[in-house]
């Protein structure tokens, strides 16, 4: 296993991050166990979860797994989303932060939380109570190193902005969505990320099952959650997509490597990225993407699958700049 620096923290974290949402929901705790420890045996000591993964009860059963060695691994979680009925069990609060982290902190039975993600920008909150929330938390020693998720990249540089300002403690690390067919972090937020020596841990690296293969055009009389969730129907409904997916699967299987090891290996390989997220149901699921490590991603092979789908536009829209036919840079 390859272990890079997440952002500028010194902290050293697998070159894979292993998603926890499963645990406690299609994953029981013993199949939980059983990709905890396989995950261990790949290497791996970086594991994401989120307070509202299961309810609480993937990080209730992370906690257990992590209870022997909790030195050993970096462990996230996160806040926004709503964790009861109440009118602000939701958001990113100062209220609801402070509450959130220490029900984090009880599930995961754990002292502090390595990372603590923002999990959406909060439209409501005013973005300097958040991050005031989060340095209290952080000289508290309850969270070492804040984090967002799902923010555009001028949230990202407000926050980095905010805490410039006012000498709170920086962002480290940001989880946007990225995959072959969802390549909108290409265009500011993963080089912002490597400008501004961020961490990046992607995630949906297999588009939801997409680019495991396993669907193809086949995929809407399926009993998968393309074919069933809502979330996912929205993400991934365009035709292009599935042209896209089976082009790609093609491509990988011709070179005998697994669909879903090729193109987490694909999203790893962007400069910006410091680990993908992978996720998994069984073991047998865990394996695919395990199989990532065994590829070399070289520039010419990242191109030829790139080719498979559309380059998103520059933030410019300057696109002239991606042809010979541009003014020149210096």
């Amino acid at each position: 296993m390859e272990y890079r620096y997440l952002g500028k923290t010194g902290v050293r974290v697998s070159k894979l991050c292993f998603g926890t949402m499963s645990f406690g929901g299609d994953a029981d705790e013993t199949v939980s166990a059983a990709l905890y420890q396989r995950c261990r045996e790949a290497g791996i000591n970086f594991f994401d979860c989120a307070n509202v993964y299961s309810f609480g009860k993937a990080e209730e059963i992370l906690g257990r797994l992590i209870a022997s060695e909790r030195d050993e691994v970096v462990i996230t979680s996160k806040v926004y989303f709503p964790t009861g009925s109440g009118e602000n069990a939701r958001g990113s609060s100062r209220y609801h932060i402070l509450r959130a982290v220490e029900a984090s902190l009880r599930r995961l039975s754990t002292d502090r939380l390595d990372i603590y993600f923002l999990h959406r920008f909060d439209d409501f909150t005013d973005l300097e109570e958040s991050l005031r929330a989060l340095d209290d938390l952080v000289r508290q020693g309850k969270i070492l190193y804040p984090a967002v998720s799902n923010f555009a990249a001028w949230q990202v540089e407000k926050a980095l902005g905010i805490a410039a300002r006012e000498s709170l403690a920086r962002l480290v690390c940001i989880q946007p969505m990225y995959n072959l067919v969802k390549r909108q972090a290409e265009v500011e937020l993963l080089p912002m990320a490597k400008a501004e020596g961020l961490g990046v841990i992607p995630y949906s690296p297999l588009g939801g099952g997409l680019l495991t293969g396993k669907h193809a055009y086949t995929v809407r009389s399926e009993k998968s959650r393309l074919a069933t969730n809502k979330m996912y129907l929205a993400r991934y409904s365009e035709e292009w997509m599935y042209t896209a997916a089976n082009d790609f699967s093609a491509f990988a299987r011709q070179r005998g490597w697994e669909p879903a090891g090729l193109a987490v290996a694909w999203a790893a390989s962007h400069p910006a990225v410091t680990a993908p997220i992978i996720g998994a149901r069984s073991v047998q699921q865990l394996e695919g993407s395990l199989k990532s490590l065994e590829i070399e991603m070289t520039p010419e092979l990242r191109a030829q699958i790139s080719a498979f789908t559309p380059e998103p536009p520059p933030a410019t829209d300057r696109n002239d700049e991606q042809s010979v036919n541009f003014m020149g840079a210096r």
